[in-house]
């Protein structure tokens, strides 16, 4: 290469890095040293190791039922000296394994410095006796989101809701990634709605928390026992309501958010408290840990609702055929019997929603469906295949020589369910694009998008703004309230030519 390229290549480099450190944050190159050790927990790492082991072991002996078929979101783990909660906290070794998630969001309360929303360390690295742990290049990324993250290096030298947490998970997870937030007074719903597109299968979500502090042990048992079943029937505003439930309530008040939008379920792994652990019963502090699952049918469709894609292409050769037939085109006799035969399983006889949407060349050329399954899913094919085909007011009837480049596609539809919501900032939080089918009311008006229009529409706003008008209303009626809003989930088959 000639000396002259390989001049202004290094000076490219040089110009590339000075750029890169220039976006580095401040202190970003730091490290979070431990400031626990030998408090809540053992500084040596060999007494460290042990002493989780310790407590693995113990935890073996409880015994609980892990969904089949699901999959780990979330867990809850208590931040207290390893001596009262360390128990509770050994039990996620029960439903952990090493190299399960490259990445993981630390949830945990401010209770050291004092301040509103989050708290994301700088540093590259925390630090514990068990060695470094990396922090997430999203964790800078959740930093320059406006206001409800920054750094705060008052907690990174003071709390520790997040460092006691951290050795159970290197010693159950090994190599991982982590994104850290402290939390002090915030909105849940909209933290949910920050960290809601960092998370994955490849994800674990750790919500830091300790139950009631100080009582009397019998109150103390009472008061969490209500605790824990507002977190079983993920009851956000019952946890809200209460005083002296969790030190983590922001943290948790987040996760039951996300729980309720995805379908988690909550298992209780094991509940403690200090009495329990010292025998000590005038003031003590109780912890939980629990899992949360993403079920088979977290899209909202049960493994026993779902069709297979052989069976979705009957479908769709159903909704081809009828046209035809309506069309007076010869429709092959042998072909027919098939499918007939085909069609006379008992899935196809359930009863569900249905919708048959044609398209030409790319373009919609007619939609129409039914939301709720009063007529088998067989006739509702044939039914809306017609209805799609002739009777779309949008569109003429489809003609003789249009058959032939007609793409059809067949969606069934779970039974819609209404969308709690407060306030538009909530509605937008709670809708999850590329999932949701979305139902709107009001008085006589009312529209549906299909979960397939996230794909034109991917943006919550723009999406509602063109349901409220499909409804015959204000594009932002949405934003003012009052609107009856339901969700539901489809599979949808596109026919294979």
């Amino acid at each position: 290469m000639p000396a002259k390229f390989i001049c202004l290549r290094s000076c490219l480099l040089i110009v590339a890095l000075v750029i890169v450190l220039s976006a580095v944050p401040v202190g970003a190159l730091e490290i979070r040293e431990p400031v626990w050790t030998g408090a809540f927990y053992p500084a040596d790492p060999a007494a460290l190791i042990a002493t989780i082991d310790s407590y693995r072991e113990k935890a073996a002996s409880t015994v609980f039922e892990i969904p089949p078929g699901a999959y780990l979101r979330a867990l809850i783990m208590p931040h207290a000296g390893y001596q009262y909660s360390g128990l509770t906290a050994a039990h996620a070794g029960k439903v952990l394994s090493r190299g399960g998630f490259p990445k993981v969001v630390l949830l945990g309360p401010d209770h050291r410095v004092g301040f509103r929303n989050g708290a994301i360390s700088s540093a590259t690295f925390y630090r514990t006796p068990l060695g470094l742990v990396k922090l997430h290049p999203e964790a800078i990324d959740l930093l320059r989101q406006g206001n409800l993250f920054r750094s705060v290096p008052a907690s990174d030298r003071a709390e520790h809701s997040l460092e006691v947490v951290l050795p159970f998970l290197q010693r159950f997870l090994g190599s991982f990634e982590l994104v850290p937030i402290v939390l002090g007074p915030t909105d849940p719903v909209a933290v949910a709605a920050a960290i809601e597109p960092h998370l994955n299968r490849r994800t674990l979500l750790v919500v830091s928390s300790d139950l009631s502090h100080y009582l009397p042990y019998d109150k103390a048992v009472a008061y969490d026992r209500q605790t824990i079943e507002q977190l079983q029937a993920l009851d956000a505003a019952g946890l809200a309501a209460g005083n002296n439930r969790a030190c983590g309530r922001e943290a948790l008040l987040t996760l039951l958010d996300l729980a309720i939008r995805h379908h988690w379920r909550p298992l209780l792994l094991h509940y403690y408290n200090s009495g329990d652990a010292t025998g000590e019963r005038e003031r003590v502090v109780g912890y939980a840990a629990f899992a949360f699952y993403e079920m088979e049918n977290s899209m909202g469709m049960e493994k026993s609702d779902k069709i297979g894609d052989v069976q979705g292409q009957y479908l769709v050769q159903l909704a081809r055929q009828t046209i035809s037939e309506r069309l007076r085109r010869p429709v092959d006799r042998q072909q027919a019997v098939n499918l007939d035969q085909a069609l006379r399983l008992p899935v196809f006889q359930e009863k569900r929603g249905v919708f048959v949407t044609l398209h030409e060349k790319g373009q919609l050329r007619g939609c129409i469906g039914s939301l709720s399954g009063y007529r088998s899913i067989v006739d509702g094919v044939r039914e809306n295949s017609i209805n799609a085909a002739f009777n779309d007011y949008r569109f003429g009837p489809v003609t003789d020589d249009e058959l032939a480049i007609l793409e059809i596609e067949v969606s069934i539809l779970t039974e819609p369910r209404t969308l709690e919501y407060e306030g538009a900032d909530q509605l937008l939080a709670r809708l999850r694009p590329g999932v949701d089918g979305v139902i709107i009311r009001q008085g006589g008006a009312s529209a549906t998008f299909l979960p397939q229009v996230w794909e034109q529409l991917p943006e919550p706003a723009d999406f509602l703004n063109h349901l409220c008008r499909k409804a015959g209303l204000s594009p932002q009626e949405w934003r003012r309230g009052g609107l009856e809003v339901q969700t539901y989930q489809v599979q949808y088959f596109v026919e294979e030519k």
